[in-house]
């Protein structure tokens, strides 16, 4: 994945400082006005801890493609995990880069009241300012010369990306990105998977939309195939 990981210039600017912060697999990419990589370990140490404990005392909650119950004593990411999976018809494990990006940046924005914490694709953002997020998107011709436009107003939001073609992620489709945005960065990440597992070819994409808009907390939806794209809702796209 490291030879993939460029695409993170994409939303990079030049107001903030922006520091990598790797705990086992779990790998984030920070901007904000200062680095604070100390606290920003102790972070994602605590809520990846949170997961593995939940793993341990439900082993299914790791390997399901398919949503689960969610007792009440649950720790909210877990929580928000199977909400999300729930509202996508997708496993828990489907929102876990969001839901970590989220609950992240959540907590270290009292060190910053400029945040943007990307995992894997999978962003949260908190901006007083208009921000620019590129969109990578593999061998399209369209990758890297369109980008979306994040409004302060909108902030905090969540911009999270699938493919069928690029990265690790487990996903059934051949789309070359997937973008949701929502509010909720889990239910994002769930989104992004569940839509592009059935964008295998351009005519799926408007059966993709409909889905999207039928998905209650979505505010957008890109589609990206080859050369052609879709797009719906609340969702400004620029040229790069």
């Amino acid at each position: 994945m490291e030879q993939e990981r460029f695409y993170r210039q994409l939303y990079s600017s030049q107001d903030l400082v922006y520091f990598n912060v790797k705990v086992e697999q779990t790998d984030l990419n920070i901007g904000a006005y200062k680095r604070f990589t100390k606290e920003a370990v102790g972070v994602i140490k605590k809520y990846r801890q949170d997961i593995k404990d939940y793993i341990r005392e439900v082993p299914e909650f790791l390997t399901s493609l398919k949503p689960l119950p969610c007792p009440v004593h649950a720790l909210p990411i877990i929580k928000d995990m199977c909400q999300a999976a729930q509202k996508c018809s997708v496993g828990p494990m489907a929102a876990v880069a969001g839901a970590i990006a989220q609950y992240v940046g959540e907590e270290l924005s009292k060190f910053s009241r400029e945040i943007i914490v990307e995992n894997g694709g999978d962003i949260y953002i908190k901006s007083s300012k208009e921000r620019i997020i590129g969109i990578y998107a593999g061998d399209s011709p369209l990758s890297g010369r369109i980008g979306i436009k994040i409004k302060p107003e909108d902030c905090p939001l969540g911009v999270c990306t699938s493919s069928g073609k690029i990265g690790h992620s487990l996903s059934f489709g051949q789309a070359d990105a997937v973008v949701i945005i929502s509010k909720d960065v889990a239910l994002a990440d769930a989104a992004a998977t569940a839509i592009g597992n059935i964008v295998k070819k351009v005519e799926d994409i408007q059966r993709a939309i409909s889905l999207a808009k039928n998905i209650s907390g979505i505010l957008g939806v890109l589609i990206i195939i080859d050369d052609k794209l879709g797009a719906w809702g609340n969702i400004e796209l620029v040229k790069l």
